[in-house]
């Protein structure tokens, strides 16, 4: 397995082998534990090159991204139901299009808040009191028309 390996200077010391922090006080130092006091840190990053993604056996579907729910089937729920590709779309390079986003569970600004923030509505009608969940949002039990609304401006 390649190795690569660097004497660099101690960054806690700034290559002194002695470091000063808040408790050091009036000319007080203390021997670096990074470093042991030598004022340098050897380095060593062993890895594995790489010779191609490796494929899993364990994941039937892919999302873009979970903005911070539960996914998976079960409660009644499919793996469909949270949006996503297949694997295999996924590894043959297919783009996350529009509807592949978590549109049952969450809400375009929801979904673009986490995905892509330059595509976040920012509607008058979506709930904008701090401190509050989007699942809170008047809206959010009629969030397929906010899907609708999103799509037509966003040319979908």
């Amino acid at each position: 397995m390649p190795v690569i390996k660097v004497v660099e200077k101690c960054k806690d010391c700034e290559g002194t082998g002695l470091y000063i922090g808040m408790a050091e006080k009036g000319g007080a130092a203390v021997v670096c534990h990074t470093c042991k006091g030598t004022g340098c840190r050897e380095f060593i990053h062993e890895y594995e090159k790489f010779t191609g993604r490796i494929d899993r056996t364990d994941v039937k579907r892919v999302y873009l991204a979970n903005p911070g729910i539960s996914i998976g089937e079960g409660n009644g729920y499919v793996l469909e139901d949270f949006g996503g590709m297949s694997y295999e779309e996924w590894k043959q390079g297919k783009e996350f299009a529009p509807g592949t986003e978590n549109r049952k569970c969450t809400c375009p600004a929801w979904w673009y808040q986490t995905v892509d923030y330059d595509k976040k509505p920012n509607w008058k009608e979506c709930s904008s009191t701090w401190g509050t969940s989007f699942s809170q949002c008047k809206n959010f039990s009629t969030k397929e028309m906010c899907w609708k609304r999103w799509d037509e401006e966003y040319g979908y």
